[in-house]
């Protein structure tokens, strides 16, 4: 049974950092592609950032500059560095995985985690 994990969500003030991280169990990470999302209250659910299994990182226009995905397959982790963070950052934050290495533009991902809480004040 594969299980993605978040951790690292908190409360931060503006201009602050945080680093989420993702574990996941049940499958090792190899050559896979993998994402964070987020959804704010009231909103729909927002692709963030992806990491192909070649490892080249992309990331939507409102956190390009500002977050840094990574991943380390020792550890079969995700990981995504926020700096620089907005009061239009917070929301809960989703780790997902698609078996494979091209990350996928329509279809839904195989896995997600549970989400973790990010919330930036002002």
């Amino acid at each position: 049974q594969v299980q993605l994990v978040e951790s690292g969500g908190g409360s931060v003030q503006a201009g602050g950092s945080l680093r989420v991280s993702c574990t996941a169990s049940g499958y090792t990470i190899n050559r896979d592609c993998m994402a964070w999302f987020r959804q704010a209250p009231g909103k729909g659910r927002e692709r963030v950032s992806t990491i192909d299994g070649y490892g080249t990182a992309r990331y939507a226009d409102s956190v390009k500059g500002r977050f840094a995905i990574s991943k380390d397959n020792a550890k079969n982790s995700l990981y995504l560095q926020m700096d620089s963070l907005r009061p239009e950052d917070t929301a809960v934050y989703y780790c997902a995985l698609d078996r494979g290495p091209q990350c996928p533009l329509y279809k839904s991902y195989d896995y997600w985690g549970q989400g973790t809480q990010v919330t930036v004040s002002s």
